[in-house]
């Protein structure tokens, strides 16, 4: 039960005392008040974002900063349109306008929209009435269709003589196309932080899209993964308890998708949007989860499909198959530059993880081992196949590339391992003793069995199909909370494509989980130890913008400089870029 803010302390016979402070209220200003002095920052309230100057906290500015101005003004919810408006799965002559009514209504009511080609809507190109209830907790989706290829266009909605604020959206372009260019995000972890990446990605008004790569919830109780100081930052998840029927899922979903600074990112640009574990449960896979307990917390079956109608109610997604709910991996071709593959790795096809021991025992060789599951695997074979675009473009949740690091290290993740394995590989080998041999000789794991390198033939199949068919393959992923560029190397070593990993929106990253090592020698460590690492950082909240054009793939990461003030600053951490071509996809500095 949530704990409430303590009775009235005011007396009225006493008007010139001060009310006493609740508890909570105590704790949030001491905690505030420790965070501004430790980092100085500087603390506001829990207003709408846009991130003004001030605070932050890092040094200067690497390459073209992006700003610390406050930008456009956030978009307005009404009091009706709660939720803001938004847009996603375009193609090229349709896209899908979303909304949620909040209303005091026990059954169907309609709503009215209107689509323009300019935002004061004097050129309106198409109009209609959408029907809404409980059924689909009021939210609304229309499929607007004949419009325009690479075309920008308006909406809104209206519940009686009641606007909705009003969105942006745009078309996918068709034939020749000299650019694309795709925001990603990834994590956005409500009681972990204020979502000042979206704010900063909402200022990018030449985006084209979008994606969200999953966790668009999490799925804890008050005290769960980084919750530790949403009381000081006033966002206690709600409901106060894990969630596990459709009803809670909705719940959190209606609060998160009430943060002005998503609402923001929602209105400006289309989204293209999968699910990931915790929009379900801690590493879920199709028949269940780690956190997901049968005997206490009931049937599997039944809570993934409460989180699969609420995910579905709540992000403007197109499903490819109405008779198949849980089908959500799809394409899109942005003229002959890129064609955009959304992929499920987490639900409908994946097998359980296996453990480090049961790995190192060979329990994920199994050549039929599946993470993408049979049918979608061979979907996507297809796709890519027959697609003539330059780029193919993965947009999936968990890493592809290989991350294999040495045992001693990944049985102990520790300042003393890190250096002992760092001391012997710098060191040159005639002056290397016996130990720092075994070191180097020693072998190699994953560091994360969750991600595609415990489904290593699942991994070959897709590699081996850009492969045969000379496709330049893009894998964009989520998933870790930090920032990666890698290339993409088949069973045999050789080069097939490049990754590129978003950090998060909120939810921390290796600085949580390994406090002991600084960013610097963590981020070196892993560079030293990962062959096909081209870039690591792990531990700023944030973004990636993808860049796509005939002759490169360009990726830019954004930072923000916290999470736990809405004052923040933002710039550029690094830029990468890798060349098409089968002599080229090598991830270089651009």
């Amino acid at each position: 039960m949530r704990e409430n803010d303590g009775p009235d302390n005011t007396n009225e016979d006493s008007p010139q005392m001060a009310p006493i402070p609740s508890r909570r209220a105590f704790i949030r200003g001491a905690i505030l008040y420790a965070m501004s002095v430790g980092a100085g920052v500087s603390v506001t309230g829990c207003g709408g974002g846009g991130g003004s100057s001030g605070g932050g906290g890092f040094g200067g500015i690497i390459g073209a900063g992006t700003g610390t101005n406050a930008g456009p003004p956030p978009v307005q919810p009404t009091t009706v349109f709660q939720h803001g408006v938004g847009s996603g799965d375009p193609m090229s002559d349709r896209v899908i306008l979303w909304t949620r009514v909040t209303v005091a209504s026990p059954g169907a009511l309609n709503v009215s929209w209107e689509l323009a080609s300019d935002a004061n809507f004097g050129a309106i190109v198409s109009r209609g009435t959408a029907s809404t209830g409980p059924d689909q907790d009021y939210t609304v989706k229309v499929d607007a269709t004949g419009l325009l290829a690479a075309s920008v266009y308006y909406y809104r909605f209206y519940f009686g003589s009641d606007p909705s604020p009003t969105g942006r959206t745009k078309t996918l372009p068709v034939g020749s196309v000299a650019q694309v260019r795709l925001g990603v995000v990834s994590c956005s972890n409500f009681p972990a932080g204020y979502f000042n990446a979206c704010a900063e990605l909402a200022k990018h008004a030449d985006l084209d899209a979008f994606l969200h790569l999953g966790d668009y919830i999490y799925e804890y109780g008050p005290l769960g993964y980084a919750s530790q100081l949403a009381i000081a930052i006033d966002r206690e998840s709600q409901p106060t308890h894990e969630i596990l029927s459709l009803a809670d899922y909705r719940r959190r979903h209606a609060q998160n998708r009430a943060d002005p600074d998503l609402i923001a990112l929602h209105s400006k640009t289309p989204v293209f949007a999968v699910w990931d574990d915790h929009d379900f449960a801690n590493n879920a896979w199709s028949g269940g989860a780690a956190n997901h307990d049968p005997d206490t917390e009931g049937s599997w079956d039944v809570r993934k499909a409460a989180a699969m109608q609420a995910w579905r109610e709540w992000l403007p997604i197109r499903l490819p198959d109405p008779g198949n709910p849980q089908k959500i991996y799809r394409s899109f071709d942005f003229g002959t530059l890129a064609s955009l593959h959304m992929l499920d790795t987490r639900i409908i096809g994946r097998e359980p993880q296996v453990t480090l021991d049961s790995y190192l025992a060979g329990g994920a060789a199994n050549p039929s081992r599946q993470l993408l599951g049979v049918e979608q695997s061979d979907w996507l074979t297809a796709r890519m196949s027959a697609s003539a675009s330059t780029w193919q473009v993965l947009g999936q949740q968990v890493l592809m590339a290989r991350m294999e690091i040495p045992l001693s290290v990944a049985t102990s993740f520790t300042p003393e391992t890190l250096g002992k394995f760092v001391l012997a590989q710098s060191t040159p080998e005639p002056l290397r003793d016996d130990d720092q041999r075994a070191l180097l000789a020693q072998r190699r794991v994953p560091y994360n069995l969750d991600a595609w390198d415990g489904y290593p033939a699942a991994r070959e199949t897709v590699l081996a199909s850009a492969r045969s068919s000379g496709k330049n393959l893009v894998s964009l992923a989520g998933d870790t909370h930090n920032a990666w560029a890698s290339n993409l190397t088949d069973a045999g070593g050789q080069r097939v494509g490049v990754e590129f990993a978003t950090s998060s929106i909120s939810s921390p990253g290796f600085e949580r989980l390994l406090p002991l090592i600084s960013e610097t020698v963590l981020a070196d460590g892993f560079m030293k130890m990962v062959k096909d690492l081209r870039y690591a950082e792990t531990s700023r909240r944030g973004f990636l913008i993808l860049t796509l054009t005939p002759a490169e793939a360009r990726c830019d990461w954004t930072s923000v400089s916290t999470v736990f003030s809405h004052s923040y600053s933002a710039r550029i951490e690094n830029s990468m870029h890798a060349l098409p071509g089968s002599g080229n996809l090598d991830v270089l500095p651009a």
